[in-house]
């Protein structure tokens, strides 16, 4: 191979290796300032005079959630709604926690790839290809899964104590689409004969999933 086609191969490695899902940062920090009226791709910086530790730092992952839910499972989100000091450093961190038998179910991430390390507990977890090939694995406390960006994919404890992972992503905000909410509970909602013909079921039979999904009042 010419050294010319090498060095060039090379460096679109190194290109592709290096981009984050966020763009990069323009300045040591740029805090969030998450009361401006501003609209921009991520948010406005908070005045660097007004900057504070507290900006950069949370507890809010240190202990267990409620998991006492449909699903019996609660995702705890550390990303720059909660640390504002994580604006355009294009990384976030989540906590989930499952019940025994809880599920985290199919969803995407439409901006992030998300890395999780159990904590305590055992998950079968998984995730699915643009060619509808199912990626599965079982999981115990101290191992690493990886979901690439954009693709559906869920973890289930099957076991009889509850399990709880770390989740990282390399977004500030990486969103949360999940399948079910999304396509049967969604304001205003989807049209029944439209999932009716994509789930090949009835418009009853969809009318009775909605009602699945309707907001807890």
């Amino acid at each position: 191979m010419a050294p010319f086609l090498s060095i060039s191969l090379a460096l679109v490695a190194i290109f592709v290796i290096t981009v984050s899902a966020d763009p990069d940062m323009l300045q040591d920090l740029c805090v969030a300032d998450l009361s401006s009226g501003i609209k921009v791709n991520g948010f406005p910086c908070k005045d660097a005079a007004n900057v504070t530790p507290l900006d950069f730092f949370s507890q809010g992952i240190a202990n267990p959630g409620l998991t006492n839910n449909t699903f019996g499972s609660l995702v705890t989100g550390a990303n720059v709604m909660t640390i504002p000091g994580l604006n355009t450093l294009g990384v976030s961190l989540a906590r989930i926690d499952y019940a025994p038998g809880g599920l985290n179910p199919p969803h995407t991430h439409p901006r992030a790839t998300e890395v999780v390390y159990v904590l305590e507990g055992a998950l079968d977890v998984g995730f699915l290809t643009t060619a509808n090939k199912l990626i599965s694995q079982s999981l115990k406390k101290g191992d690493v899964f990886a979901f690439p960006k954009g693709l559906v994919h869920f973890q289930k404890n099957n076991g009889r104590v509850p399990a709880s992972v770390i989740a990282a992503f390399n977004s500030q905000l990486p969103g949360t689409q999940s399948l079910g909410a999304t396509l049967f509970g969604s304001t205003p909602p989807v049209p029944d004969e439209i999932l009716a013909q994509a789930f090949q079921t009835s418009p009853g039979t969809v009318k009775h999933i909605k009602t699945k999904f309707q907001p807890k009042v």
